[in-house]
């Protein structure tokens, strides 16, 4: 098929096989033409630089490299970046916008994992199990009741920070249960949140009245330190924080005294810095459940970023608009 467009690949290698497996790489190849043992981690090897002055497709991912003016000015004939990845905001600059270029990322697929680590996060952390795991281990006795009277997943309220697309689907995959599920978001009304099954409060409200709050706002200036110390103060005692977002969104060393004090519990995804050094008095809470940033795809949910990206390949060789496009004015307040 001569009249294919020639695409590239960008981003760290040792991710492509995982994003695209055998049958999503042929798939690939049926609509595009692209070197699949090519994969640029720079822009600066004679090779890559070739394919780069042809490249009219360039498929992205994690380790990709900035796309300035000066990797555009390599690629005269680029017209679409595809990202087999979330956010594009590391890597996507003003020029590329400048020149043009439709832009659309694999974020929705994304966003499906780390929705449902939250959501199994929500229910445990309801029945007490990260403590009670800890205290089962030393004691080997089980609790007396009176330690289990506050825990239970019937009308508890968790509070959603956020109505991003993990935001969102969190709240789709609550539905089932009896929990009472509050929302805060800047950009949401009430007929929208209450289209999610949520009741739309402020974030003092919110933080007020969650017994669980999870965080999946993006990670923009206005949002960066968001649960500072007086806001994480809000959170009733035996309160629960998740974040599977950034761990910038929180004032770690306000959690962190939160959470020596035993007041609150916390699963935490991310931190601030990441990863937390092995010092961290963190690691050896009772109170908290750390993981090494593996809500969003791992394994083999990463298939779905390589068939999104191929999806919208499609899309795009049919000339259809992208599913998952991402315009200029969206950054603003995603991811």
């Amino acid at each position: 098929m001569p009249d294919r467009p020639a695409a590239l690949f960008a981003m760290h290698p040792q991710h492509l096989a995982e994003i695209f497996p055998p049958a999503t790489m042929t798939r690939l190849q049926h609509l595009v033409n692209i070197d699949t043992a090519l994969v640029a981690h720079d822009f600066a090897s004679p090779a890559v630089t070739d394919a780069l002055a042809e490249a009219e497709i360039l498929i992205t991912g994690w380790g990709c490299p900035r796309l300035d003016e000066k990797v555009l000015a390599a690629a005269p004939g680029l017209r679409a970046v595809l990202h087999a990845a979330g956010s594009v905001r590391g890597l996507v600059t003003d020029a590329c916008w400048e020149r043009g270029l439709v832009v659309s990322s694999a974020a929705q697929a994304n966003a499906l994992p780390v929705a449902e680590y939250t959501l199994a996060m929500i229910l445990l952390a309801g029945k007490g199990v990260f403590s009670l795991n800890r205290r089962y281990r030393y004691e080997s006795a089980y609790p007396p009741v009176r330690d289990l009277r506050d825990l239970g997943n019937n009308g508890r309220a968790v509070g959603i920070i956020g109505a991003s697309r993990i935001g969102r689907r969190v709240l789709e995959l609550l539905r089932p249960f009896d929990l009472r599920p509050l929302l805060f978001d800047p950009y949401a009304d009430e007929a929208q949140a209450a289209a999610l099954g949520a009741r739309l409060v402020s974030l003092e409200e919110l933080l007020i009245a969650s017994d669980i709050v999870s965080v999946h706002a993006p990670d923009v200036p206005a949002t960066r330190g968001m649960l500072s110390g007086e806001r994480l103060a809000l959170i009733r005692d035996g309160g629960v924080v998740i974040n599977t977002s950034r761990g910038s969104l929180i004032d770690q060393q306000a959690l962190t005294r939160e959470l020596l004090s035993g007041r609150l519990t916390a699963v935490l995804d991310v931190t601030e810095p990441e990863p937390l050094p092995t010092g961290s008095e963190l690691h050896d809470l009772p109170n908290v459940f750390l993981t090494p940033h593996i809500a969003g795809s791992v394994g083999n949910e990463l298939e779905r970023l390589g068939s999104t990206v191929v999806d919208e390949v499609e899309q795009l060789v049919a000339g259809r608009p992208l599913r998952q496009q991402v315009l200029p004015a969206d950054l603003v307040r995603v991811a």
